[in-house]
């Protein structure tokens, strides 16, 4: 039947499917007039519920196994627990299985962001006008006669991003926030890794937002959840559609520093003040794992948890060992449920090993008991040893090369590296710039190198980092031994020739290393590769997978041949003696 909500006049449909009340296209009416649509997935039985709300440019019509099929694909083949209890009608990307989380009392409400999906508008990613309006859904939400007035955001990457920038807002009904493998620095994170220009936000822009762009009408999906257009009902020309959403490629390129525009899309944890679940992924190099630890180590939360699992990027939201640590922790903010929640501990860790995880709770992060150990990198036979040396040399190799590998002596014992890795390293070049690709690496007996089932790519090495010379100047307040800050505000060229100081963050890692293999840290001019075969890739992505995933830096006009392709040196010597800062954690 038709139904008219409260304070919209707009009408919108509602039906009973799978023992849940479904309201379509409910609009949410914003400040300056644009009408937001959402969906509303709430139990039957009349009452005052607490919400589960995300906000995203995915298309909330979009059914998973259509708009991601081989993500889908793959997730409930690896993990069967997934579609089990559920008809699966409903699924929708990194957002909350409403079959699953409307019969444990809460309403489940999908807002498409503005300019995509059912809701029209300018589309303006992370922008300050999308955190404006996801504070107004929040208040909306809390109001509406099914509600309680207790909101909660959920969901898996953008969902998760923009849950940190409203909750630097501070909505009055936002209760809790579940950031599942969320990035919180679009900067850092996502845009520049080290002041390096990554080509994935382009990429992803293309295939998964602008492909559900709201006018795409017949052009775009039909949905499988009610048979309506995914981008529609309007149809607009692709001029139209061209003009209403913003350049992102070319914002990015034109913002090459970290200015106003992205500090503008960055959440200031120093307001965030709600309770946080915060669940990273030790293989989501070149986008989540980095915001997930910083969300949790710099908010202003009293109340606040981290997650760290494996895998693929998308899974363990959905599976049970997800949904219901979910579920604990928002039954305990929304409704108020004395479950043990509140006795947990702070830090819960699927440690990595070569064919397995390994669960431990810890009580903060970094752990406590670390032993900050450096291993020295050796000029003389490429070694990387506890003993440092002051005999002074180079090692040079082409910047655009893959440059060199310091490998340590086979590991007399088992050792576990779980947390935040340093580098520090001098370096000159025969231009006035360079790029740095850290990638630290886990090899057996027989030198076959340790990768993993990563967030995205399947053959993830153990960690990366990354860092153009020319940016690397410190931000000491906000740096630790352990975690260089680059304050990314202002170039200092090098002199050719000339050896500067350089402080490499590499981004928290987990893997138990056994006895006899070794470690080694590779300083490349370009990205890390697998050396086996490419992998085909997911079909939301447009490139194959080498070992990165789509976290990739070619971008020609970012990185010229003629500067970041010179000759890099690494100096040794006295006061110049390079090293790999690591996280080791005594046994017991």
């Amino acid at each position: 039947m038709d139904q008219n909500s409260s304070d919209n006049s707009q009408a919108f449909k509602s039906e009973v499917r799978r023992d849940m009340a479904i309201d379509w296209d409910v609009p949410i009416v914003m400040e300056d007039g644009v009408q937001l649509m959402c969906d509303v997935f709430r139990p039957v039985e009349a009452g005052n519920y607490p919400v589960i709300l995300s906000y995203g440019p995915y298309g909330k019509y979009l059914l998973f196994e259509d708009g991601y099929k081989t993500a889908w694909d793959r997730m409930i083949t690896n993990h069967p627990d997934v579609a089990a209890g559920s008809s699966n009608e409903y699924q929708s990307w990194e957002v909350a299985d409403p079959e699953k989380w409307v019969p444990e009392g809460y309403v489940c409400v999908r807002v498409d962001s503005r300019g995509c999906g059912r809701s029209p508008g300018f589309v303006e990613v992370w922008s300050p006008r999308e955190a404006q309006d996801l504070y107004q859904c929040i208040e909306w939400a809390a109001q509406q006669d099914w509600s309680d007035g207790n909101i909660g955001m959920s969901g898996v990457s953008y969902y998760a991003m923009n849950a940190w920038q409203v909750a630097s807002l501070s909505p009055p009904h936002l209760k809790a926030i579940c950031t599942w493998e969320g990035a919180a620095d679009m900067y850092r994170e996502l845009s520049h890794h080290g002041g390096i220009l990554c080509t994935f936000m382009t990429n992803w822009y293309d295939m998964q937002v602008s492909s559900v762009q709201h006018g795409l009408g017949s052009k775009g999906w039909r949905s499988a959840m009610n048979g309506e257009w995914v981008s529609g009902p309007a149809e607009l020309t692709s001029e139209e559609l061209g003009a209403n959403r913003e350049d992102l490629g070319k914002s990015a390129r034109d913002h090459e520093m970290d200015d106003e525009y992205w500090t503008s899309r960055t959440a200031d944890f120093a307001k965030i003040t709600v309770p946080i679940l915060s669940a990273a992924n030790w293989g989501g190099q070149g986008l989540h794992p980095r915001g997930n630890f910083e969300g949790f180590t710099q908010s202003a939360s009293n109340d606040k948890w981290l997650e760290v699992h494996g895998r693929e990027h998308w899974s363990e939201f959905y599976t049970d060992y997800g949904r219901e640590m979910q579920l604990a922790f928002f039954d305990h903010f929304l409704k108020g449920e004395n479950n043990g929640w509140q006795d947990r501990r702070r830090v819960q860790l699927q440690v990595r090993h070569k064919d397995k995880f390994v669960e431990r709770f810890e009580d903060a992060w970094p752990i406590p008991s670390t032993q900050w150990t450096k291993f020295y990198l050796q000029a003389d036979g490429h070694g990387l040893t506890e003993a440092s040396g002051e005999q002074a040399a180079t090692v040079s190799y082409r910047g655009f090369s893959e440059g060199v590998t310091f490998l340590s002596a086979p590991l007399e014992a088992e050792a576990e590296i779980t947390g935040p890795i340093a580098a520090k390293l001098f370096v000159s070049s025969s231009t006035v710039d360079a790029d740095m690709f850290l990638v630290f690496r886990v090899f057996d007996a027989s030198f076959r190198e340790v990768t993993f089932q990563g967030a995205l790519d399947p053959h993830t090495p153990i960690a990366q980092g990354w860092l153009r010379a020319s940016h690397r100047k410190l931000d000491e307040a906000q740096s630790e031994p352990y975690r260089p800050f680059h304050s990314h505000d202002e170039k200092q060229p090098l002199n050719p020739g000339e050896p500067v100081e350089l402080d490499v963050e590499i981004w928290p890692t987990s893997i138990v290393v056994p006895a006899g293999h070794r470690i080694a840290l590779s300083v490349r001019g370009r990205d890390y590769e697998y050396p086996g075969e490419a992998d085909a890739g997911l079909s939301n992505m447009k490139n194959k997978f080498t070992g990165v995933g789509p976290f990739i830096h070619d971008d020609p006009t970012d990185r010229p041949k003629e500067i970041f392709d010179g000759e890099v040196s690494l100096h040794f010597g006295t006061g110049m003696q390079p090293y790999l800062l690591l996280p080791i954690i005594p046994k017991g």
